[in-house]
């Protein structure tokens, strides 16, 4: 089973256009309730679930007031193996435009106050981050846009920042000076809890906007990130998550295809190996 988690936009995506909706639940966790989940059928005939980030009907949720846990939770228990989310960063390297979907290879943590264990107080969670994003997802989506001929980038390093506030012009700084490529609030700790209950992660980044600093914008009371984001970019955003169905598909049917071989399936084997946890993942809380 796959999850599309999907990143801002989402809300405005009809569920329809993945396929057929044949239902929609929240699920009770120890750490709260769910996003809805849905249950999509795809004109193929596969099945898959789908969750928006963010919220149903607009951005209802804030990036540091995502239930993470609750959400990943919920998707092990639905019987999820991997997970592709997609996510909207702006952009610190000039050649990463709007529009330009970006498949990142490595993190940055500057997030502050958020839950990133499943394991509070137990002798867990000591998860090796190397490879940090799936292997076989990502080489899915290189493969998916490379034959759909969408402008794309292969590689880069994701800055996670706390939220939801956007970051200064001396922060920017900062991140690019540690290498820092794309700026975002939203796969930390989704990438972390994924990997604490042996489940794929791989993620697809949208650019949005270049980030503060970048380009010598102008403050513009009332629009989409205060002038940050010209018009005739903001098209071009809007076409590249419009396209978000149609790459989707390709992945749930790319990756439905192929037996999971990656780490990420053997994250606790340690912990197995030592009688810490048994193979019931449901025990280890």
């Amino acid at each position: 089973m796959i999850l599309i988690l999907g990143g801002s936009g989402a809300y405005f995506l009809d569920k329809e256009q993945f396929g057929e909706v044949l239902w929609i639940k929240r699920i009770e966790t120890p750490f709260g309730l769910s996003n809805p989940i849905y249950r999509i059928k795809s004109p193929s005939g596969i099945e898959f679930l789908f969750l928006s980030r963010h919220g149903e009907k607009d951005y209802e949720l804030t990036a540091p007031f995502v239930n993470y846990r609750a959400n990943i939770y919920a998707a092990k228990k639905c019987g999820v193996e991997r997970i592709v989310a997609w996510t909207g960063p702006g952009s610190i390297r000039e050649e990463f435009k709007p529009g330009d979907y970006v498949i990142p290879d490595d993190l940055i943590d500057f997030t502050k106050k958020r839950d990133y264990t499943f394991f509070e107080n137990r002798g867990l969670g000591f998860v090796r981050q190397n490879p940090v994003f799936c292997p076989e997802i990502r080489d899915a989506l290189k493969d998916v846009l490379y034959e759909k001929g969408f402008a794309f980038h292969v590689g880069g390093t994701y800055v996670c920042t706390e939220g939801p506030r956007l970051e200064t012009p001396a922060e920017i700084r900062m991140f690019k000076g540690f290498g820092g490529d794309l700026v975002g609030m939203t796969l930390v700790p989704e990438v972390f809890l994924a990997k604490e209950l042996e489940m794929c992660y791989g993620a697809i980044c949208y650019v949005t906007n270049y980030a503060e600093g970048i380009k010598p914008y102008g403050f513009k009371a009332g629009v989409l990130f205060e002038g940050m984001l010209p018009e005739e970019q903001k098209k071009l955003v809007d076409k590249a998550v419009s396209r978000f169905p149609e790459i989707m598909l390709s992945i749930v049917e790319r990756l439905t295809e192929k037996e999971r071989r990656c780490p990420c399936k053997d994250t606790m084997k340690r912990y197995k190996l030592k009688g810490v946890i048994g193979d019931n993942w449901e025990t280890w809380f």
